[in-house]
């Protein structure tokens, strides 16, 4: 298995109105997002092509929102542990990026 490209953990994973976990994990490896649980169940996962990431319209810097094949997600990368912060956001939606132009 290949080093991770981005990992966060302690994000707070929801679609539309609900939140799906508080504590998550949010990875890229190997070409693919995974949305995990606190306790490393997966939520949702995609090859990258199949996913945009960027910045809602409203709310803190420390927001990002994946589009994960056609599924809506909200992520907050404010959590306790590994990357957090609006730095953390901005590092998501840039390691989507890039994976993508360099898969597609």
């Amino acid at each position: 298995m290949a080093e991770p490209e981005f990992t966060a953990t302690g994000v707070r994973i929801g679609r539309r109105l609900r939140s799906l976990t508080r504590a998550g994990q949010v990875r890229i490896t190997d070409g693919r997002l995974e949305l995990l649980t606190s306790y490393g169940s997966e939520i949702d996962s995609a090859p990258l092509g199949e996913v945009r990431a960027g910045r809602p319209w409203f709310g803190a810097d420390d927001r990002a929102m994946a589009d994960v094949d056609g599924r809506r997600y909200l992520l907050h990368l404010g959590g306790q542990g590994g990357v957090s912060g609006p730095p953390a956001a901005r590092r998501f939606i840039e390691a989507v990026r890039a994976a993508t132009a360099h898969t597609g």
